[in-house]
């Protein structure tokens, strides 16, 4: 399957672009996870939240939506990923498990500088759960320094089941090895001059792009994070129009 969506759902100029300028605030949840298909959670990278809160998200989406979830930054900004044991613990405890099965892939996102360390990443990923609470669980890797361009990093990935994320973006490098068994994709260099953030051709490029990743036997989630962010929404219906609803 491939599920389509945008960074979070609260963002004060969607109102009247992508939210009905009346919507009440509280509506806003439900406008989004129907008219788009996965929502990545970023809430969770800033603070702590708690179990009433992701059944409350749960419960606000229809069947068959997803929401993905990136890891707090407490777990991924530090010296050593691996020393890390009591954060992650922290943040798996949180409650995101209630999100049942709405939860998509966990997103672990690394600052800038941060480089490649084999004996560091091997730790780290030795340290992801399989499942939590009863819950599987599904791990998605964004490094952002070229150091990670490195054939022990991909075989590290793939040998864990770990999804390395491609993304699209100006300030950082791209890795498009698929070493998961799911795509996790992020297009963030929508442009406010185009109605849609992307223009027509670019959007079939993605679109044959993500069909392709599915039509290999993954799913997939992508969304347009970043750039011209008043524009996300509508790159996601856009692409949503052409490759489906599932």
């Amino acid at each position: 399957m491939i599920r389509v969506g945008v960074g979070g759902w609260t963002y004060e100029p969607w109102r009247g672009t992508f939210y009905p300028s009346k919507l009440p605030h509280a509506k806003e949840i439900e406008h989004a996870t129907r008219a788009l298909t996965a929502i990545e959670i970023n809430g969770t990278y800033y603070r702590r939240q708690n179990p009433k809160t992701f059944e409350s998200w749960r419960k606000a989406a229809p069947d068959g939506f997803m929401y993905t979830v990136k890891a707090s930054r407490f777990c991924t900004n530090r010296k050593n990923l691996a020393d890390n044991e009591e954060g992650m613990r922290n943040f798996f405890d949180q409650g995101l498990v209630e999100l049942g099965d709405k939860l998509g892939p966990i997103l672990w996102q690394l600052m800038g500088p941060k480089q490649f360390d084999p004996d560091e990443i091997r730790a780290f990923f030795a340290m992801l759960p399989k499942d939590w609470g009863g819950v599987k669980l599904r791990h998605a890797f964004e490094p952002r320094h070229e150091s990670f361009r490195n054939a022990e990093f991909f075989a590290l990935a793939r040998e864990t089941g770990v999804a390395i994320v491609y993304a699209e973006a100006d300030d950082y490098p791209n890795f498009a090895d698929q070493t998961g068994p799911f795509t996790y994709a992020r297009y963030q260099q929508c442009r406010e001059d185009v109605e849609a953030g992307y223009g027509p051709g670019e959007l079939d490029r993605i679109a044959d792009q993500t069909r392709g990743w599915a039509e290999g036997g993954r799913d997939v989630f992508a969304f347009f994070i970043a750039g011209a962010k008043v524009r996300a929404p509508a790159a996601a219906m856009a692409l949503i129009g052409r490759v489906g609803r599932h």
